[in-house]
């Protein structure tokens, strides 16, 4: 969600890691996904047709999955009695972890062991949907190949699927996505008689305005791991767009990018948008109630405002992602989602296949789902769901619905995360009061590095 997701391996979890680790909230660290990443272009080089191993219909197939999605897996167990399941619970592809892919590369040598159903982020699928060995197969089986319908796969939210699009086939399932939208707290804003803003301009004008009238409120972080997904990702900032399967594009000077870096400058002079992170320690006691708005994912109305704030009922709300002035199209950003494989050495795909389509379809298990499901109608039913919904001062469908089906598609799916470049250079430089449009060469430079070392040629334009 550099996975999820965010690899971009588990990058939503690791903030609610982070969050628990410095606000105690073991509960979110618990029920929070993996974060993510988005898209990656169609692998170039042609892999051979997929030509399942011999099938065994009825034989057990072994599932792993994060301890998050460990319940769903047991209510899917419980629903279909019938279904021999082996579960095994493990850190689902955690910030940084390569434990799938290690132990797929060690059952590619072996030739056994493979699990057939596995959550895992979008970074895995970068390695999952491509041979591990010259000869031989990928070990994510290519689900549009007569596994899973079309009409099914039309029904993820428009984008969703792109993190496991390579080669012309749809390698996994989206469980969840965490798109961006603009929290507020409707009560503060109504008693000081703020409009809601609609657009950047609006956002920026209100958050010096807050600072002059009321010193100390915020608007904003940029002092996260994810900000960057939030405010950059949404501002169509090309930091990691990958023109070519293995070529990254990363141009902090384009105007997208440069036009974010100094709106968030001005209200960091402002003071209305803070270089400490949401989630770091001490912001929940000290600052927490102080945060008038604030730009991040769907997840942050449950897990920051409820869990880590404890803000009480009734007084956040959401509204749809931001525009720019004279631009009609809405674009935001993404700062989670998991993803279910099939392999491609299972003996049983049908069972397999069952299973993941209903993890991620099913509105009888994602109507409780932790998070956003992906699936459109089984978000519906996550949005019906007055434990999804009643906590908030609004109804926030018609926020995440809009934002949903707006993540920009420009922002890539790499085999690298791209929080680490944040971390080491952004937030440092931005801790010790340099300005953001400075910190762009470096930072850019990083990602360069970084991107190289995975392999990437590196262009600008």
């Amino acid at each position: 969600m550099r996975s999820s997701g965010s690899p971009r391996a588990a990058r939503r979890r690791a903030v609610v890691r982070t969050a628990a680790a410095a606000l105690s909230l073991a509960t979110a660290a618990t029920l929070a996904g993996c974060a993510s990443a988005d898209t990656t272009p169609q692998a170039s080089s042609a892999t051979a047709a997929f030509k399942p191993v011999a099938q065994k219909d009825g034989s057990q197939i072994t599932v792993w999955a994060d301890s998050t999605r460990l319940p769903s897996v047991q209510a899917y167990q419980k629903a279909h009695p019938d279904a021999k399941l082996k579960i095994v619970t493990y850190d689902g592809g955690a910030d940084g972890s390569t434990y799938l892919q290690s132990k797929v590369q060690l059952f590619d040598r072996t030739g056994s062991g493979w699990p057939d159903v596995v959550f895992g982020t979008p970074t895995d699928v970068t390695w999952a949907s491509q041979p591990g060995k010259a000869g031989g197969k990928p070990f994510a089986a290519p689900l549009d190949d007569k596994l899973v319908p079309q009409s099914v796969l039309d029904g993820f939210a428009q984008g969703s699927l792109s993190p496991c699009e390579f080669g012309g086939h749809t390698y996994c399932l989206r469980n969840d996505i965490a798109q961006v939208v603009l929290w507020y707290n409707k009560p503060l804003m109504d008693k000081w008689g703020y409009k809601v803003p609609s657009t950047w301009e609006e956002y920026e004008a209100i958050g010096k305005k807050v600072a002059k009238e009321h010193p100390g409120y915020l608007v904003g972080s940029v002092g996260d791991t994810n900000s960057h997904e939030s405010y950059l990702w949404s501002g169509q900032c090309p930091a990691f767009s990958l023109v070519k399967p293995d070529t990254l594009r990363t141009d902090l000077q384009d105007p997208h990018c440069t036009r974010t870096a100094k709106l968030l400058d001005d209200l960091i002079d402002a003071k209305a948008v803070t270089t400490k992170g949401f989630f770091s320690q001490g912001f929940a006691k000290d600052s927490g109630d102080k945060v008038l708005m604030a730009y991040g994912p769907s997840w942050y109305g449950q897990y920051l405002f409820k869990a880590a704030f404890k803000t009480p009922a009734q007084q956040i709300a959401a509204a749809p992602p931001l525009t720019w002035e004279g631009e009609s199209t809405v674009s935001t950003g993404n700062v989670g989602g998991g993803v279910w494989m099939v392999s491609s050495h299972s003996a049983n795909l049908k069972a397999s296949t069952d299973l993941a389509t209903w993890l991620t379809t099913s509105d009888a298990n994602q109507a409780t789902a932790p998070t956003y499901p992906a699936y459109t109608k089984a978000a519906g039913a996550w949005l019906a769901n007055p434990a999804n919904s009643g906590y908030f001062a609004n109804d926030v469908s018609d926020a995440f619905q809009k934002a949903a089906g707006a993540v920009w598609t420009g922002w890539s799916n790499t085999r690298f995360s791209d929080s680490t470049a944040w971390s080491s250079i952004v937030l440092p430089a931005l801790t010790a009061g340099k300005s953001l449009t400075a910190t762009l060469p470096a930072w850019q430079e990083e990602i360069g590095n970084e991107a190289k070392a995975q392999g990437y040629k590196v262009v600008t334009k």
